[in-house]
């Protein structure tokens, strides 16, 4: 009987999400494997980051223990240093605000799952992130609190035909009440909300691999209020940092580079603030559309909402203003449920 399941490796981080994944996974009768992916990290003390801890890994160990699935950890520090913190570091050099997590799930997540399952011998390969896919195309979850496909569109249909996401179908409030259930040994398991490479703070971060220049902060109406840390250390729409006192707050509406200035406005309606198009780099087609100008609706940060766009050719154009568009971070397309592909806004 066992030659006859449908083997799949799923990737095992020691969450909750990606063990409940597991556990469907083995109720649905597939022949299971857990693996770990342990990334690169930043070394010294610091926080201890859940998702790449040797705590998360012993954790992992312990649910596959629990499942009585196989387990294997396979070290891809040297490829994620590479393909994500490099990017990382350089983006910001670059005075971009990137979004790592999209960059591991295009170079480091799928493709060595890909890689282990052609290894084993394995049909299928599953994570625990909150998406679905259904007839070649990739969808929303049903938890559109938690929804994660924001960060899959890098994916194309030969990975897809391979990608199972078992907890797609269901809340998070479901799949803690599986976890519980089946007295999975993280059931009660915060959640990690870092960037999973950082110990320290992002600014502490770059200031090991980046020079930084200090400069004027400007008003958008040209006077001078204060200088800033270094132009790297801010981003597009930010208030936090800006320490000017007695006056404020502020917000981060543009980075002269030329000029070494930091541009600020002083309202969260500043017209600087907000903008209706800009052009794409880096765009992947999911499922591509067969006319364009496409109507569609676009995403330019995880916890924006979806608004009503157009694209034409490697620009898009939203139908109302939107604040904070940010060089650097992933704009995402969608038809109504489903995910159609997205870019690098410039």
């Amino acid at each position: 009987m066992t030659s006859k399941r449908k083997k799949v490796i799923c990737a095992m981080s020691g969450g909750v999400d990606s063990s409940v994944a597991a556990a469907l996974l083995k109720k649905k009768v597939y022949e299971v494997v857990g693996v770990f992916m342990k990334f690169w990290r930043e070394a010294g003390k610091g926080r201890e980051n859940r998702c790449c801890s040797m705590e998360a890994q012993a954790g992992a160990r312990r649910v596959a223990a629990k499942l009585k699935i196989p387990f294997y950890s396979i070290n891809v520090a040297k490829e994620f240093k590479k393909r994500v913190v490099d990017y990382f570091i350089e983006e910001y050099k670059k005075g971009r605000t990137p979004n790592p997590c999209i960059e591991c799930n295009r170079w480091i997540k799928f493709r060595f799952l890909i890689e282990k399952a052609l290894q084993l011998k394995a049909g299928y390969i599953a994570t625990g992130h909150y998406a679905r896919v259904k007839n070649g195309k990739l969808l929303t979850a049903k938890d559109i609190k938690k929804d994660q496909s924001y960060f899959l569109w890098t994916l194309n249909q030969k990975q897809l035909k391979k990608i199972l996401f078992p907890i797609g179908d269901y809340t998070k409030k479901e799949v803690r009440q599986m976890a519980k259930k089946w007295n999975l040994p993280n059931s009660e398991r915060a959640e990690s909300q870092e960037i999973c490479f950082i110990t320290t703070s992002i600014e502490d971060f770059l200031k090991k691999y980046l020079k930084s220049k200090p400069g004027n902060i400007i008003t958008t109406d040209g006077k001078k209020i204060s200088e800033h840390k270094g132009l790297i250390f801010y981003t597009i729409g930010q208030r936090k940092g800006i320490r000017v006192g007695g006056i404020g707050p502020f917000y981060v509406v543009e980075k002269d580079f030329k000029n070494n200035a930091l541009i600020v406005a002083q309202s969260d309606f500043n017209e600087a603030l907000f903008k209706k198009e800009f052009t794409v780099s880096k765009a992947n087609w999911i499922n591509k559309p067969k006319k364009f100008p496409l109507k569609c609706k676009a995403k330019i940060r995880y916890m924006a909402p979806a608004s009503p766009a157009t694209i034409k050719g490697n620009k898009v154009i939203f139908t109302k203003n939107q604040r904070a568009i940010t060089p650097g971070q992933s704009v995402v397309f969608y038809l109504q449920d489903e995910i159609l592909g997205g870019g690098i806004i410039k």
